[in-house]
């Protein structure tokens, strides 16, 4: 799954890696996705979950959550049980908020 992720995000252009425990955060001026495991905080089965920082919100349906954390920022989780989650709709979705994170 991360390696999926990696190379989606990596499609869309250079950017930053931060590491933690808890996540992986890819940032440009400020970050715009962010993959982490739901089983460290919740009981879960959902392998990863990416979150994906955009400029609006976006109605898709294949969002677990979407929240208003700021001004300017939706955060759009979604869950990933397979490596062919991250299609094309998501690539569109990083290039979004790749560009919005300046």
């Amino acid at each position: 799954m991360a390696a999926a992720v990696v190379r989606a995000v990596g499609s869309v252009g250079p950017h930053e890696v931060r590491v933690s425990r808890s996540q992986v955060a890819f940032r440009r001026r400020t970050g715009f996705a962010y993959l982490w495991r739901p089983g460290q905080y919740v009981a879960s089965d959902v392998p990863a979950v990416l979150s994906i920082a955009l400029p609006r919100e976006d109605a898709s349906p294949r969002w677990k959550e979407v929240v208003h954390p700021s001004a300017r920022t939706w955060m759009h989780h979604l869950e990933l049980r397979a490596p062919g989650d991250v299609d094309a709709e998501v690539c569109a979705w990083l290039g979004e908020a790749y560009a919005a994170a300046g």
